[in-house]
């Protein structure tokens, strides 16, 4: 099964779920906001993804409003706090399949190289 994490206003979420819709993939939507990850799900996501760095979404207003020494977190236990407080700063549409497997973002050729379309 495919889980599609994100927010259900974001438009690129929408332009994914339509896209998974579209080509037939079953999936779960999971909101951000509403189910808020586990320190233990952040962490395993910042492990795919190469750290909790690259889980964030830098060009957000939310990053951008951070005070600075919130935006360099020194350690997981920070990060996994901040992202807990701000789920909104994880870049999405975050996608896991039944194998594990994670990628972030959206785009059609991605999509398509990600669940086998032609």
């Amino acid at each position: 099964m495919t889980t599609l994490y994100g927010l259900k206003n974001c438009d690129t979420c929408k332009k994914a779920s339509k896209w998974l819709d579209r080509f037939g993939v079953a999936y779960t939507f999971v909101d951000y906001c509403d189910n808020k990850p586990s320190p233990e799900t952040l962490v395993e996501w910042a492990g795919k993804a190469g750290g909790f760095a690259a889980l964030i979404n830098k060009s957000s207003t939310t990053w951008r409003q951070l005070p600075d020494n919130r935006k360099a977190a020194a350690s997981d236990a920070e990060w996994k706090l901040l992202l807990r407080e701000y789920p909104q700063l994880i870049r999405r549409p975050l996608v896991v399949t039944g194998d594990g497997a994670m990628t972030q973002g959206f785009s059609d050729n991605g999509f398509k190289q990600r669940f086998g379309v032609a």
